[in-house]
């Protein structure tokens, strides 16, 4: 095809892939190897998939809670903080006081209140986090939402 032959009038333009089918990256003057900045904007968040997720978080939280309360309680009582106590309650007491008080911090009693208190923060935390969604929905659709920018390095 003889040049300007293309409607054109004058040199064909140049080919939008460059040799082994790659193509050229339209770097607008930027070397080629600078990494790539987005701008991206959350718009919306899914309160389900909210939901979802701070239940999984909350759950693992709950069992944190309950696993650290076992263990706190397991280090005093070895160091004899319970018995130390007890002894100093019995003598500031009458001679014939039976207050014991493992009967109100005992291992039963810490494990009941932590995961009573795991429940709770589970059901706050989901509660919480969805409202917190939905309200974020409602203050994007009138400011447009959270803009971040993304690079890969």
């Amino acid at each position: 095809m003889p040049p300007g032959a293309n409607g054109l009038g004058g040199a064909r333009p140049a080919p939008a892939y460059a040799d082994a089918g790659r193509p050229v990256p339209a770097t607008g003057g930027m070397p080629v190897n600078a990494p790539r900045k987005v701008r991206l904007t959350v718009a919306r968040v899914d309160p389900w998939s909210v939901l979802k997720l701070s239940f999984l978080l909350s759950v693992a939280l709950g069992v944190v809670l309950v696993t650290a309360s076992v263990v706190l309680w397991s280090i005093l009582d070895a160091m004899g903080v319970f018995a130390t106590v007890n002894n100093e309650l019995r003598s500031i007491g009458s001679a014939n006081n039976k207050f014991d008080i493992n009967e109100w911090v005992g291992l039963g009693r810490v494990v009941s209140l932590s995961t009573v208190i795991a429940v709770v923060n589970v059901l706050i935390i989901m509660a919480l986090s969805t409202l917190g969604a939905v309200l974020y929905n409602l203050a994007s659709s009138l400011v447009g939402g959270l803009q971040v920018t993304l690079s890969d390095d």
